[in-house]
């Protein structure tokens, strides 16, 4: 008897999967893990993401969850007068919106025994390690008795630029990345402009994916000068500006490349303040046109995170419909 215990004790990994591979007949859910916004006009980003995989699984329960601890309470405060954002048009998921453990605990209450988390990052950097440790968590729990296990399989999908790892290239995640960004690549063209993108960025974690991200952007559209900058880490907006000159026009155009055009896209990169890269550019000499839309308002992009969604739930023998 103390040798079944201290079996039943035995870590698993579970970042990948509980070990358990799900019948047809076990309910099956997929939780979309964004970063989340405070900002109400950058919400439709995130909302069309979830409208894209919804409508790819249509018979799957799909629900959101915001991984930043800051923005979700500045949401918990809005919930004190619900009348006033609902009329405003915010979605109620938004608005209700709770951290993964809630989430998935209510789907559990619910039956749902197998999910997808699929986060709605960037890049596997802080956010989404955090992430990970609570698939993980949640998928390693072993209870004395099968039956009682809270869950039969738990996985995460990668984010948009990839993760580390060798089952999927993340050089191949940052071309499928790249074409989604033809329409940003024509429109510089177009206005004879350099095409400036504002990356989020890491302290923790390397940001040398930026680097490679704007490489492919300037094989893939030979004809535009593309340059990343992030507001922590490097490359910075210092950095952006010492090979700006290179260039041989004026114009940028200046674009967030994060989900939502956020409170770092309206403050740090187009607000008015001095310190902004609108008006460090601006008083560098370039005529800047500024665009406030982030990267899941483009359904390319939104696609991609439906097909590792689809790659998640394949590896792990789970039936999305």
């Amino acid at each position: 008897l103390f040798l079944i215990q201290l079996l039943s004790f035995v870590p698993h990994p579970a970042s990948a999967s509980a070990g358990v591979t799900p019948s047809s007949s076990e309910k099956t859910a997929i939780v979309v893990a964004s970063f989340g916004t405070t900002v109400p006009q950058a919400l439709p980003s995130i909302t069309n993401i979830v409208s894209k995989i919804k409508a790819a699984f249509p018979q799957t329960e799909v629900r959101l969850t915001f991984t930043s601890n800051i923005i979700r309470s500045v949401w918990k405060e809005r919930r004190q007068d619900p009348e006033e954002w609902l009329q405003k048009g915010i979605p109620r998921e938004s608005l209700e919106v709770q951290n993964i453990i809630s989430t998935i605990g209510d789907l559990r209450d619910d039956g749902y025994e197998t999910h997808v988390v699929q986060p709605t990052h960037m890049f596997f950097m802080e956010q989404s390690h955090d992430l990970q440790q609570y698939v993980s968590a949640l998928g390693s729990i072993r209870t004395l008795k099968e039956r009682w296990r809270p869950f039969k399989t738990i996985v995460m999908g990668r984010p948009a630029l990839g993760m580390p790892g060798d089952r999927y290239s993340y050089h191949d995640d940052i071309k499928a990345v790249a074409k989604t960004l033809i329409d940003d690549a024509q429109q510089a063209k177009e206005q004879g402009a350099v095409l400036v993108y504002m990356g989020h960025g890491n302290e923790h974690w390397s940001t040398g994916i930026y680097g490679e991200t704007q490489k492919t952007m300037q094989n893939m559209y030979p004809e535009i000068n593309t340059y990343i900058g992030v507001v922590e880490g490097m490359p910075s907006l210092d950095d952006v500006l010492a090979v700006l000159g290179h260039a041989d026009t004026a114009k940028v155009i200046l674009k967030p490349f994060m989900i939502v055009a956020g409170d770092h896209a309206v403050n740090d990169m187009a607000g008015a303040d001095p310190d902004s890269w609108r008006s460090r550019l601006t008083a560098a000499g370039y005529e800047v046109n500024p665009i406030l839309e982030g990267l899941g308002s483009n359904d390319e992009f939104a696609q991609i995170f439906v097909d590792h969604i689809r790659d998640a739930a394949t590896d792990s023998g789970i039936e999305l419909n």
